[in-house]
């Protein structure tokens, strides 16, 4: 249980945090929240808010190019872990370099974040893990590091690269059926609401990341969630007449 909670919050790190807030957009979160979703992305140690949401504007910019970090086009392999085992292509800089990335810097978290991470990762995806259950009911060291924190990293960093690999090259394509990324009811289930990846490509801007009302979607559950609370503005969402259009005029009628 431990384990799996410290999954469920690096995920949130990861999904509500660098992905839909920094990266996109597509809600607005207050300061506490945006600190905790910081704390949660460091516990995810998948390099830091800045450095994530910078590679994934850039995935989406150029999708499936040369310019794209984790190019499916380039096999399972490569987009799933073999990109961070090689230098990146050299459009992937260049044309990195020609997108705004200063509103993530103008949020005093990120820079907080950024400037601290390494130690802030040792904390938070190491020692924590570790050490709550050992103190608090007597669970061996032993047990708690390889569980709760070096399988539950294992398994999280798996479960995000599948959004990269098996996303873009397993499923249907009910928005729309010219790009790779499709919709993977596997994916989904593992990364916490990410596997819509064919809607998410077609609307990037939705703050569910997905068509609302239909699908099992824990983040935008929090996200929800965190509105009711008040610590969430703004949600981005598609109206319900772009989405069927859009069905109409480029959808693989699977949906």
């Amino acid at each position: 249980l431990s384990a799996y909670f410290c999954f469920l919050m690096t995920a949130l790190g990861v999904t509500a945090g660098a992905h839909r807030l920094w990266s996109h957009r597509s809600y607005k979160a207050k300061l506490p929240l945006r600190i905790f979703l910081a704390a949660a992305n460091s516990m995810a140690f998948q390099n830091d808010i800045y450095e994530w949401s910078r590679d994934h504007r850039v995935h989406h910019k150029y999708s499936e190019t040369d310019a794209d970090p984790h190019n499916a086009r380039r096999g399972f392999f490569f987009s799933h872990i073999g990109w961070l085992f090689v230098r990146k292509h050299r459009d992937v800089i260049e044309k990195g370099r020609k997108l705004d990335f200063t509103d993530l810097l103008d949020d005093p978290v990120v820079r907080f974040q950024r400037k601290y991470y390494k130690s802030s990762v040792v904390l938070m995806c190491f020692v924590i893990p570790t050490f709550v259950p050992w103190y608090l009911w007597g669970e061996s060291l032993w047990n708690a590091y390889f569980l709760a924190s070096i399988l539950r990293y294992t398994v999280s960093l798996n479960v995000t690269w599948l959004v990269n690999s098996a996303a873009h090259m397993y499923g249907n394509r009910p928005y729309d059926k010219y790009i790779n990324p499709r919709q993977n009811t596997f994916v989904t289930l593992g990364a916490i609401g990410e596997g819509f990846h064919n809607y998410h490509h077609t609307f990037p801007f939705d703050y569910s990341a997905s068509e609302l009302g239909l699908k099992f979607n824990p983040t935008t559950w929090f996200i929800d969630f965190m509105f009711w609370l008040g610590l969430v503005t703004d949600r981005k969402q598609a109206p319900k007449e772009m989405i069927q259009a859009r069905k109409e005029r480029t959808g693989d009628g699977s949906a």
